[in-house]
């Protein structure tokens, strides 16, 4: 089969019209053919001339999406990123295709029968799951074959660049020492109540930050919206059932709840005719009627001995538990009820309900209220949903559509596609406001699906572009920011000056905060305390100074004393892996910054 499959991808034109027209089949439908014979797809960027079109991209969203990778809201997000995946994948390929880099069909072949996603239970190739899998996924063979071996040289390349890292023992043996090193030192943390005059800052240092970060002060890109909502539970809620109705519909959610079941059992053709045993049962109705304890008559009528002791208690029971006549009996009746005579394969039966495993009617009576509420106005729902998409295709506006329907419109104050809360942050409904045909065109949107039981039209009331905001419209911002700066900055001048009147051996009123013997992980102290400690030098003649900013405070260290701590082989190991992995990583970044930095890339 992989060799036909091989024979048959040769042909120029079966890998062009076949290929084609499964993968947008697949992903696109019909109308996309239309496009495929009748014109290129655009393109979206182009590498060392190379393009890269917008189909391409199209493809693998929507495989991301179908395969349950990526959510739908998350699509804007993921185009963006598959053409960043695109534009590294051609700058390998190129680089991997200079570099001599093969990969035969041999090679292929044998590896795609070894994917567990196309073999059966025994662990075999099994051609027709092969070719199922793609078609799902909107592959052909031909495109699957391609597209894997193009991810296997790119493999092939990044193996061997991590491959050819390697450590010396000399640099084990250091990596080791450096990990099981402790360290005690003592720590004073400087605040802005220790400064003498707290900064202040000048409007030319305002207007410096101010220009320097104007990246900080943009304001996106904004509109207006007017929408209105056809709100399901809120038509529910004006629908008021009356008692019987709500009682009506608690028995029927009853007739399908666990109960606890027990029952008197009379058998006949025995010992006694059927006339006998009905009889027998009769008298017990009757000693019910006077309000005689059923579970003491079971244990003197019944015959079923393995339950009679037990007040003929049979335990929960749920549907199927046992023939019809008996399970129609018990499920018809309410908590506390008892059956009329009822005859099963095995005697006759009276069936009493000790137990229904739900919560009460008063417990449940809202929750029935809303489902018996939503049931009823569906049609009404159903029947305004389709006058809201009538109404806003024809419209040039949405406050009529509101007056028509008896909907109230709704406005918002500026909001950005990446800023909105509430309704506005449902799926879908910025990418409709932010869309050509609402944006630009002026037209209201498509009816909006929020979920089951909420639909929604909007409309841009008004737009204004991403500029640049106002020193002044921005001034407590930016005075926040630069103030923070100014004190950091005195903390740090107040922290250089103690420690180098420590070394020069001056006594200060120092509250140290002592640290004994602590390894890299501890948490005896802040963790950018703990981190400075480690990069200062081992100290020699007396206690080693530093300093570092730990948020609004900055530290100042005295390094006493370093030590080596207990060898751990398996801690060791894992942290000469993690430094292997991540010099592999660096190389390969490395690799992927030189190719753009050296290719021709543009975005179309």
């Amino acid at each position: 089969m992989l060799q036909s499959i091989r024979d048959r991808s040769k042909s120029w034109g079966a890998k062009i019209i076949i290929g084609a027209v499964v993968v947008t089949m697949a992903l696109f439908g019909v109308d996309s053919l239309v496009t495929l014979f009748t014109g290129s797809p655009d393109d979206v960027a182009e590498v060392n001339g190379q393009t890269i079109t917008r189909q391409q991209v199209e493809m693998n969203v929507q495989r991301a999406i179908r395969s349950g990778q990526v959510p739908p809201e998350q699509e804007r997000a993921l185009r963006n990123q598959v053409l960043d995946e695109l534009i590294t994948d051609a700058l390998l390929d190129s680089y991997a295709e200079d570099g001599g880099l093969f990969l035969s069909e041999g090679q292929l072949d044998q590896l795609i029968v070894t994917l567990p996603e196309f073999q059966d239970q025994n662990g075999r190739f099994d051609a027709d799951l092969f070719r199922n899998r793609l078609a799902s996924a909107g592959y052909s063979p031909t495109s699957f074959r391609e597209e894997l071996k193009a991810d296997m040289q790119r493999q092939q390349l990044q193996q061997g660049l991590a491959f050819s890292d390697f450590t010396l023992e000399s640099e084990r043996e250091r990596l080791g020492e450096l990990q099981r090193q402790t360290r005690s030192f003592r720590y004073h943390l400087l605040e802005v109540g220790d400064l003498e005059t707290p900064p202040e800052a000048s409007e030319e240092q305002l207007e410096a930050y101010y220009e320097v970060n104007a990246d900080n002060y943009q304001r996106p890109e904004q509109v207006r919206l007017e929408y209105v909502i056809i709100d399901r539970d809120e038509m529910a809620a004006e629908y008021e059932l009356d008692e019987q109705a709500l009682r009506d519909a608690y028995a029927e959610r009853g007739s399908d709840a666990e109960r606890r079941v027990s029952h008197i059992m009379v058998t006949f053709n025995g010992e006694r005719s059927r006339e006998e045993a009905e009889a027998r049962l009769e008298e017990v109705q009757a000693r019910l009627d006077e309000g005689d304890d059923f579970a003491e008559l079971a244990e003197e009528y019944s015959d079923d001995t393995s339950t009679s002791g037990a007040g003929g208690d049979l335990g929960t029971v749920s549907r199927g538990f046992f023939d019809d006549a008996f399970e129609n009996a018990a499920f018809s009746l309410g908590e506390g009820d008892t059956s009329d005579i009822v005859e099963s394969g095995n005697g006759l039966h009276l069936i009493r309900v000790t137990e229904l495993d739900m919560p009460s009617f008063e417990a449940i009576r809202d929750d029935l209220q809303r489902e018996a509420a939503l049931s009823e106005v569906t049609d009404d729902f159903n029947r305004r949903v389709q006058q809201l998409i009538d109404d806003s295709f024809a419209a040039d506006d949405l406050q009529s559509v509101a007056d028509d329907i008896g909907l109230e419109l709704q406005t918002t104050d500026w909001v950005s596609r990446d800023a909105a809360e509430g309704v506005l942050s449902e799926p879908g409904v910025m990418e409709a406001a932010f869309s050509d045909d609402v944006l630009v065109e002026g037209f209201n949107s498509e009816v909006l699906e929020l979920d089951d039981d909420r639909r929604m039209v909007l409309r841009v009331a008004d737009h204004r572009d991403a500029t640049l905001l106002e020193l002044d419209e921005v001034r407590e911002r930016v005075e926040a920011s630069v103030m923070a700066n100014l004190r950091r900055e005195a903390l740090r001048d107040l922290a250089a000056s103690q420690i180098e009147a420590l070394r020069d051996g001056d006594e200060l009123d120092i509250d140290w905060q002592a640290v004994e013997s602590v390894d890299r992980q501890s948490g005896a102290a802040p963790q950018a305390v703990i981190r400075a400690a480690f990069r200062l030098p081992r100290p020699e003649d007396g206690a080693r100074y530093g300093h570092v900013v730990d948020g609004d405070r900055v530290a100042i260290i005295a390094l006493d004393s370093v030590a080596s701590g207990e060898v751990d082989a398996e801690v060791e190991g894992f942290v000469t892996q993690m430094a292997e992995r991540l010099r592999a990583q660096a190389a390969i970044q490395g690799l992927l910054e030189y190719l753009r930095s050296t290719a021709e890339i543009e975005r179309l």
